[in-house]
């Protein structure tokens, strides 16, 4: 990869444009200082409000770049990658093909998107999905280490009609007094999603190699990141000539300012967003960097076109849930706790989101004596409120499926236990029936208050993707290992429980109605 690096090391000169450009007005004269805005989302999974209406939503992102735009022609709407999945429409069907985030392009480009980058999430879908997705967008993609693999070997991302991804950008700027500015942009995504289609070269050799062959043509150089925050600190502190680090990745809302550089992180699925304001005076060679957060709340009205792009979603989405067996509007649970599902909780310990998820499952597969539940599968990252109803079970777990049953050897149950504790803090982090236990003082699985026995066959069910081995630090789990015993044929059926994690979840609840409904 580092002489395919090398070989696409031009940058690439284009300049956004604008719904009104500001030209120079003939008034006062070049004062060699301009002020450009770059409003951020990143890791949006959801077109439509969330929590009943009241806060999120595109069309309440499209009023805001147009309030920023009025202000200032100079005005970016970025988003820092994980906006086409996971996404409760990724298992829906439009015009004969799944949505696969469709409908997250189709809002974007109405609201006026300008940059997108890859998240790792971007490569859960299949690669010609992904493919239809970059040809339908009309705004401008930046990728500096994700590359497209194909069997003819390794090249960027393609848009038709416009060409290669570029790995670096430069915005070319004028204001009112006719101050010219060039901004530098790069994008580096971590090399998590292991798709067969994308190539990844190391994110910060990357960012380096990019940043050097900017920093000396243009005025500031911007980096927008999908990693964690400590890589993007990593990133702040090996290159402290950046001006400012757009991230995403978590969902909890971040921030980190290493010497004069920031790094900013907003809410998921547009709860807010950054205002990243950067002035630079191109005579001095000097920049300046402001922050703020603006709350994407019912203080903020939702822009009409593109609610009327959501609404044609929403429709779409409701027709899709009936066939699919599911009334999206029916209350499931209208008694008891608020649903814990954010991100930070379900990741590292038991909720009551999970407990209720793992009980279907079991309730589904009663001769399981294991079952097994991956955090990441939990996508909402919201406290869900009461009551709740189908709609929210499917956001809740976006990427449905099957549970699959298996078979294991002991050795290979405590092994996958393991991983999953070992996981604390990340999707792979696992969730299990109640009757298993882990004891602290003897470091043992206990199944009924009796020590997982390495010798013995135990059948376990969990969902479907686990066992492709696809999980953080759980590639042995697949059906070529020799210590899965039995992999049993997949279950059929739109009523079968077991043919969808969230159908196991929903007739769950209906079957145990009196423990969660108002009488």
């Amino acid at each position: 990869m580092k002489s395919f690096s090398t070989l696409f090391t031009v940058v690439l000169l284009f300049t956004l444009s604008a719904c009104k450009t500001t030209q120079p007005n003939g008034k006062g004269k070049d004062d060699h200082k301009l002020t450009m805005t770059f409003l951020q989302i990143n890791d949006v999974y959801e077109i439509a409000p969330l929590s009943g209406g009241r806060e999120g939503g595109i069309a309440r992102v499209a009023t805001l770049k147009k309030q920023y735009r009025q202000q200032n022609s100079n005005t970016f709407l970025v988003i820092a990658g994980d906006f086409l999945s996971p996404s409760v429409y990724n298992s829906l069907q439009y015009q004969g093909k799944a949505v696969r985030g469709r409908q997250m392009v189709d809002a974007l480009n109405t609201a006026g998107l300008d940059i997108a980058m890859f998240g790792n999430h971007e490569f859960d879908i299949r690669e010609a999905e992904l493919q239809d997705r970059i040809n339908e967008s009309r705004f401008q993609w930046i990728s500096t280490n994700s590359f497209h693999k194909t069997g003819n070997g390794t090249a960027p991302f393609v848009k038709n009609g416009t060409g290669a991804f570029p790995t670096t950008r430069i915005l070319q700027l004028t204001d009112a007094d006719g101050t010219k500015a060039r901004i530098g942009l790069l994008a580096v995504t971590l090399p998590f999603n292991k798709a067969d289609y994308v190539s990844y070269t190391d994110p910060l050799q990357a960012a380096k190699e990019a940043y050097n062959r900017l920093k000396d043509s243009v005025d500031a150089v911007v980096a927008i990141t999908h990693q964690s925050m400590e890589e993007d600190e990593r990133l702040a502190r090996e290159l402290p000539g950046l001006a400012a680090i757009i991230g995403g990745h978590e969902h909890d809302g971040r921030f980190a300012r290493i010497g004069k550089l920031p790094i900013t992180k907003a809410l998921a699925n547009a709860k807010n967003a950054y205002v990243v304001t950067l002035q630079v005076n191109t005579k001095k060679k000097k920049h300046n960097v402001k922050t703020s957060l603006v709350a994407l709340n019912e203080t903020m009205p939702l822009d009409s076109a593109t609610n009327d792009v959501v609404q044609k979603w929403n429709r779409i989405a409701e027709e899709n849930y009936s066939s699919l067996g599911f009334d999206a509007k029916a209350v499931v649970i209208s008694k008891g706790e608020p649903l814990e599902g954010r991100e930070t909780e379900v990741r590292s310990h038991s909720t009551n989101l999970t407990r209720l998820i793992v009980a279907a499952m079991k309730e589904a597969v009663p001769q399981a004596d294991v079952v097994v539940l991956n955090g990441g599968s939990i996508r909402v990252d919201d406290v869900v409120q009461l009551p709740v109803s189908q709609y929210d079970i499917l956001r809740s777990l976006p990427f449905g499926g099957a549970i699959s049953e298996a078979d294991l050897k002991g050795s290979l149950v405590i092994r996958l236990l393991e991983a999953g504790r070992a996981n604390k803090g990340i999707g792979g982090f696992l969730h299990y029936n109640e009757n298993l236990q882990f004891d602290q003082n003897t470091n043992a699985w206990l199944l009924n208050g009796k020590a997982i026995d390495a010798g013995k066959i135990y059948h376990v069910a969990m969902p479907e993707f686990l066992l492709s081995g696809k999980e953080a630090n759980m590639d042995f789990l697949q059906p070529k290992n020799p210590d899965v015993v039995k992999v049993y044929p997949a279950a059929s059926g739109k009523t079968d429980p077991r043919t969808d994690v969230r159908l196991a979840l929903v007739q769950y609840l209906q079957k145990n109605s009196s423990r969660f409904l108002n009488p």
